[in-house]
């Protein structure tokens, strides 16, 4: 069965981003190492050997990524190519714009109407593999309705000061377990939590 991990990367103070949606130095250490790897056939990245052990095996594993229609837009749906994974779910209430769709007619890119009804295609997508979503909204609302597995968290050492949540709107309290793995990059710390149930 599939798990399901949030996952971002986050300022110490809890952001992924500015309000205008910038990450800023967030994610100056994609660029701060010599070991390339690569997220798909269109991105690849420089990183410190530690974070390369850490985040490659994370990456290969995800078989589904659960965005957003508001990352899809602000993204411009990364060019039919998800960031992490085979397949892609877009939450949202409107279909995907057709000059998209006919710019990327391959896209492997699917719609659900509710975050319930995404994760549910996204672990039936997934198999045995892994279903990552993006923190922030959308995250925020399936760690809210109890959905997420597990929380990964790529610490940046920068204080945002205001922006979006890693949590999105979700409030009240949830005990995480104690980390599974704090792996230390070069101006990252990787995080990853399992939710207590």
């Amino acid at each position: 069965m599939a798990r399901v991990i949030m996952q971002a990367v986050v300022s110490v103070d809890g952001y992924i981003a500015y309000p205008d949606d910038t990450v800023g130095p967030l994610f100056d250490w994609y660029g701060n190492g010599d070991v390339t790897v690569r997220a798909n056939d269109k991105w690849q990245f420089n990183v410190s050997r530690a974070s390369a052990d850490h985040i490659k095996p994370f990456w290969d594993a995800v078989k589904v990524t659960v965005i957003g229609r508001h990352l899809f837009d602000t993204t411009d749906g990364w060019s039919g190519v998800p960031a992490a994974g085979d397949e892609l779910v877009v939450v949202t209430h409107r279909p995907l714009p057709e000059e998209w769709l006919a710019r990327f007619p391959d896209a492997p890119f699917h719609t659900a109407d509710s975050v319930e009804a995404a994760i549910t295609l996204a672990k039936e997508l997934a198999g045995d593999g892994l279903v990552c979503v993006c923190a922030g909204d959308v995250g925020g609302q399936a760690f809210s309705a109890g959905l997420v597995d597990e929380v990964a968290m790529d610490v940046a050492p920068v204080v945002l000061g205001e922006g979006v949540r890693f949590f999105g709107g979700h409030t009240g309290t949830v005990l995480l377990d104690d980390p599974d793995a704090v792996v230390q990059g070069d101006r990252v710390l990787h995080l990853h939590y399992t939710v207590k149930r």
